[in-house]
Formats: C-alpha cells, sequence, structure tokens
C-alpha cells in the first residue's frame, strides 16, 4: 500500500509572525478521510560553538511554551534571502556575541514532522572570538561557557532538554572522538 495522504482541502486558520497553523483535509491511503492540523514553520538553524579549549556556548533563557528557563545551543530561524550556513553564522553572533573563524554544516532534520514543517539544520563552529551580542529586542540570553563533558552531563541529568541541542552536543561529541 502506498503510504500517501493527498490534499483535498486546506484551510488557513492562523498567520502570525513566528508561525502558521493550517488544517488540511487528506484522503488516507484507505481511500478515508482525516484531518490533519499544521504548523508552517520557516526553517532554522542551530549551532554547536566551540572555543580552543573545547567548551562550548549554551544560552540560557526563560522559554514561556515550557513556563521555564533552559539551556539550548545557539538558534534561530533563517531570515529571508538567508542560507542556512550564513544564518547559522548570524544567530550565533546575535544570541552568544561570538563569531567563528570555521562553521561547518553537519546535518538537518525535521523538528516534529508529526505536525511541524520546521526543518533544522546544524553547525559545528570552532575557532570563536568573542564580540558584541547583538539578541533580538525580545530576547534576554545569557550566555554560558560548559566543557563537552558538563554538556553530556546536564543531558543526563534532564538539565539539557531542548532537542536540537541534544541533538546538536551529542553530535559534536561524536565528531570530537573522530566518528565522523
Amino acid at each position: 500500500m502506498e503510504q500517501i495522504e493527498r490534499t483535498m482541502k486546506s484551510d488557513k486558520i492562523f498567520d502570525g509572525k513566528v508561525l502558521s497553523l493550517r488544517v488540511d483535509t487528506v484522503e488516507l491511503p484507505d481511500k478515508k478521510y482525516s484531518k490533519r492540523e499544521i504548523v508552517e514553520h520557516d526553517p532554522a538553524v542551530a549551532v554547536v560553538a566551540a572555543d580552543n579549549d573545547g567548551n562550548i556556548l549554551l544560552v540560557k533563557q526563560y522559554r514561556k511554551p515550557v513556563e521555564k528557563v533552559i539551556y539550548e545551543i545557539p538558534a534561530g530561524s533563517i531570515e529571508i534571502g538567508e542560507n542556512p550556513r550564513e544564518g547559522a553564522i548570524r544567530e550565533l553572533k546575535e544570541e552568544t556575541g561570538y563569531v567563528a573563524k570555521d562553521v561547518e554544516y553537519i546535518s538537518e532534520f525535521y523538528s516534529t514532522p508529526g505536525f511541524c514543517t520546521e526543518k533544522m539544520y546544524i553547525f559545528f563552529a570552532t575557532e570563536i572570538e568573542e564580540c558584541d551580542q547583538e539578541p533580538d529586542e525580545d530576547e534576554f540570553i545569557e550566555v554560558e561557557k560548559v566543557s563537552l563533558d558538563k554538556a553530556i552531563k546536564m543531558i543526563q541529568l534532564g538539565e539539557i532538554m531542548d532537542a536540537k541541542s541534544i541533538i546538536g552536543i551529542l553530535m559534536y561529541e561524536k565528531y570530537k572522538k573522530g566518528e565522523k
């Protein structure tokens, strides 16, 4: 059986600054119909940035959807006309106040494909140097440098619970061990 859902109708429910919501009526492979609620979100980037001592940058900020302050790797949406690498460089500078001499594409994934269109691109940034932090007006971010071992421990202890950060940090750990 072919695993395709054919869109029969699509209704835009909400069109916001960060995301949009639509409800699609789809025909299932067995010819029955169902509804799919879909969050439309622009592609985004995330950056594991490491200094020459092997410490990585984490950003600490309050996230309203989960009602707590969490640790993440620097990340954000790709702007119109930007390619993912340019977005990674910009987000690293804006959120952390660091620039990197080397920014390497690593992988990409869908953040939550069950209901969202967002695709994330992961980059590693090395040979970082401090400059001026330029967060968005509504961002209140603290930057912390932690060793890779500490970041792994933070994941194990549930102190880092953000999926993109877990993916990026664990991929960086493998990269550092020579498992490219």
